[in-house]
């Protein structure tokens, strides 16, 4: 229904702003056939390790009564948004290496474009959300029950998808108020904002201003959430006394705090930086790197540094042998 909805809504969009542009050709990466082939099955492999990694992760925490706590709770979310994220991208670049290039549709790129950067949101804040929770649990431990109730955390969440949608309406109408007419050809692999611009037979000066300043409030108050968060985490973890517990702390924090770094640190190297030094291929290699590396890296990075989910992993795989043996 909500992409029915934007569709009809991109069609009146369409007339009113006299988009010549009707159908994209996405261009996707002008290699040889034979690479083609190779990234193909690459990202392929790359796809199925994702969807096994974060539907995996969200069957055990679903079905361990040790991962029924608000920060498993965040990060089945967490799982949720990537297999969303990912699925919303590599079909289509799939499909546009398969046969050298793929038409789509303004209706089609404008709707990939609205959920790709709801998903991309909604990951940014459910990553503040996430700093924190750990900031509670650390810093508060006697209070995380009753400050931490089912409740608040799907209060939370829920607003991580609301102050999402929010982002994503805009920078999609924003986008698609731009008349398109110099060329009907994309050169990326999925629909987003820079090489849509180069398309652009206006001037896109308010548009951008508009997409920029929510980007930068979207990045850099959820960043500013997470800094904070660690900040008095990390001050914590100094007076303990021994060692060990401060490895003990340190290391509920680890997966979260490689995530994050892994995610803002792409997203700022892509919408923040200047117009002078951008490339669409640089742009082309970090795109890849955080809508097809991230979402399947997430699950490994949560699965190898957290020791309650591998004891789960070993639980389930105990269970397997056993029914093997009977």
């Amino acid at each position: 229904m909500l992409e029915a909805m934007l569709e009809r809504s991109l069609l009146a969009l369409m007339e009113a702003n006299g988009t010549s542009v009707k159908e994209f050709v996405l261009t996707g990466f002008p290699v040889g056939p034979k690479l083609q082939i190779v990234l193909f099955f690459t990202f392929l492999t790359l796809y199925l390790i994702t969807i096994g990694g974060n539907l995996g992760m969200i069957f055990l925490i679903q079905s361990d009564l040790r991962l029924q706590t608000p920060m498993y709770f965040f990060l089945s979310h967490l799982s949720f948004l990537d297999l969303c994220y990912s699925s919303v991208i590599i079909p289509q670049m799939l499909g546009t290496l398969k046969t050298g290039g793929t038409l789509i549709t303004y209706e089609h790129c404008a709707t990939q474009y609205f959920f790709f950067t709801l998903c991309a949101s909604t990951e940014c804040f459910l990553l503040a959300v996430m700093a924190y929770d750990r900031y509670v649990a650390v810093c508060n431990p006697l209070l995380y029950v009753t400050v931490m109730t089912p409740q608040t955390r799907l209060g939370l969440v829920m607003g991580a998808y609301s102050g999402a949608m929010v982002n994503a309406i805009i920078r999609t109408g924003m986008t698609f108020s731009i008349s398109f007419c110099k060329s009907s050809q994309v050169d990326f692999f999925f629909c987003d904002l820079p090489p849509l611009l180069k398309l652009s037979c206006m001037e896109t000066g308010l548009q951008e201003l508009v997409i920029f300043i929510f980007a930068f409030l979207v990045i850099m108050i959820n960043m500013s959430i997470i800094l904070i968060s660690y900040l008095f985490i990390i001050r914590v973890i100094l007076r303990i006394p021994s060692a060990g517990g401060r490895a003990k702390t340190f290391s509920t924090c680890g997966s979260h705090m490689t995530a994050v770094a892994l995610f803002f640190g792409t997203l700022i190297f892509m919408y923040l930086r200047s117009k002078a030094v951008t490339s669409l291929e640089e742009d082309k290699i970090v795109s890849v790197f955080y809508t097809v590396i991230i979402p399947m890296m997430n699950p490994i990075i949560y699965s190898m540094r957290n020791k309650e989910v591998k004891e789960a992993l070993k639980k389930i795989f105990r269970r397997v042998k056993i029914s093997q043996a009977m």
